[in-house]
């Protein structure tokens, strides 16, 4: 489970297997990203969270989307210890 924050400070939550592909898609690079972020493309990954199963993936997934912004955002900063994490 990942939550990427576009260039233009969106947040994006999803799942998959392969973070770096899924970036990669996610960027234009590959095939397959997201319609919703396509012309606001992934300028960092915010947050991730492993999960044992697709099906806790897509719950936990289905939770965080339910959050408000700012609670989205106190989950990312809590987990980059009080600082934003800033990769891609």
């Amino acid at each position: 489970m990942y939550i990427l924050r576009t260039l233009s400070g969106r947040l994006y939550t999803g799942i998959t297997t392969d973070l770096a592909r899924r970036v990669r898609q996610h960027r234009g690079e590959l095939k397959r990203g997201a319609k919703s972020i396509k012309g606001d493309p992934p300028a960092s990954i915010a947050y991730t969270e492993a999960q044992p199963d697709r099906s806790a993936a897509t719950k936990r997934e289905n939770a965080i989307k339910r959050m408000t912004r700012i609670a989205k955002l106190k989950l990312i900063d809590s987990a980059a210890g009080g600082r934003q994490k800033r990769r891609a």
